[in-house]
């Protein structure tokens, strides 16, 4: 499953970006994270097969599957700086993304020395979290941000967005994600909507 798996900044963004969470029973989170695979790879499947009209494919993905995924396969191959990542699905497109962040790394790596800058001010390994809605029509997805906070405290968006592209940066994008990008479902995903405990993936 490694060789095919979707990269982190597409996991990210199709599912973003609420308190600290306890950590998992191991064997349930094995179990959610193996049912998770399993879905993906039809999910992948479904996305180079030759489409047959009027037939879209669904699948539904549950939160404790993608928790259970981000925290048996995922945990290993995160950014450094970055632990504990957890998903709260809401329900009408919105989502809550949380993870344990070094913004020391962030605040060195940005050069963030103004005193006007949140992150001048913020030190250590803090629990980020971020709120927004998903939009996604004809395989294109926008994230439409709502709200965030480090260590419960709320912070303006361009704070979430230093740390993101941050911790994003790669060939492909140098300066790393714009929060604002739209950006191109795979595997022929037309659509996600995203439910209370749950998001259904159509093709």
């Amino acid at each position: 499953m490694r060789g095919s798996r979707w990269s982190l900044g597409t996991l990210l963004g199709l599912l973003l970006a609420a308190g600290l969470y306890a950590a998992p029973d191991p064997t349930v989170a094995r179990r959610d994270a193996d049912a998770f695979k399993v879905k993906v790879a039809e999910i992948s499947r479904r996305g180079g097969a030759a489409p047959v009209a009027a037939d879209h494919g669904r699948t539904t993905l549950t939160e404790s599957e993608v928790n259970g995924y981000l925290a048996v396969e995922v945990a290993d191959d995160l950014p450094s700086g970055v632990v504990s990542p957890t998903v709260s699905l809401l329900g009408q497109g919105r989502t809550t993304g949380q993870a344990v962040v070094d913004l020391d790394r962030v605040r060195q790596g940005m050069g963030a020395t103004s005193v006007l800058n949140p992150l001048s001010y913020l030190r250590g390994r803090l629990p980020v979290a971020a709120t927004g809605t998903i939009e996604s029509k004809d395989g294109i997805a926008r994230l439409q941000f709502e709200s965030a906070t480090v260590a419960g405290v709320p912070v303006p968006k361009f704070v979430i967005q230093q740390i993101v592209g941050y911790y994003s940066k790669s060939e492909r994008y140098p300066s790393g994600v714009n929060l604002d990008d739209p950006f191109t479902l795979p595997a022929r995903i037309r659509e996600i909507k995203v439910e209370r405990g749950h998001a259904i993936v159509v093709q």
